[in-house]
């Protein structure tokens, strides 16, 4: 048991406790309770949940929300139109998200996949600079999905 300064008060029964915590006009909060015996504290609990609820803010403020953009692409993409989808892919990795690239199959176009994978492997390379293939090719259904996230910056978080 502490009180508001953080004196060690020793153990002592619940009663005793909330009698001090009853005195000094407080309350009386259990802070560890696994712990052997449980540890309680004599403070304000108001107080107490307005810093929790503060800390909390802070800390999910800081947290960078990273969401998965997405890129289609289909097999026989002409040089224009992949140039055009891989720089959308990279503004997509410069703003910090993660970017599902994929290649939509259709008809018999399924029954050549090396053609697909050519491709991801394509526009990873083209991006090798600033991204780092999270996933790699793989045929789901009639796609074949790719996940590209931005490059950790070494010696920075």
């Amino acid at each position: 048991m502490t009180d508001v300064t953080g004196n060690q008060l020793g153990i002592m029964s619940i009663k005793d406790a909330l009698a001090r915590a009853e005195e000094a006009h407080l309350d009386l909060v259990e802070v560890a309770p696994k712990g052997k015996p449980p540890v309680c504290r004599i403070m304000d609990f108001g107080k107490y949940r307005y810093e929790q609820q503060k800390r909390d803010k802070e800390t999910r403020k800081k947290q960078k929300v990273i969401t998965i953009k997405e890129v289609k692409l289909r097999p026989n993409i002409e040089q224009h139109d992949f140039d055009v989808k891989a720089k959308n892919a990279l503004r997509f990795i410069n703003d910090g998200n993660k970017v599902k690239v994929t290649i939509m199959f259709r008809g018999r176009e399924l029954s050549h996949p090396e053609l697909g994978r050519e491709l991801l492997l394509k526009v990873a390379d083209t991006l090798s600079e600033s991204v780092t293939v999270e996933r790699m090719p793989k045929l789901e259904g009639k796609n074949m999905i790719m996940i590209i996230a931005p490059k950790q910056i070494k010696g920075g978080n």
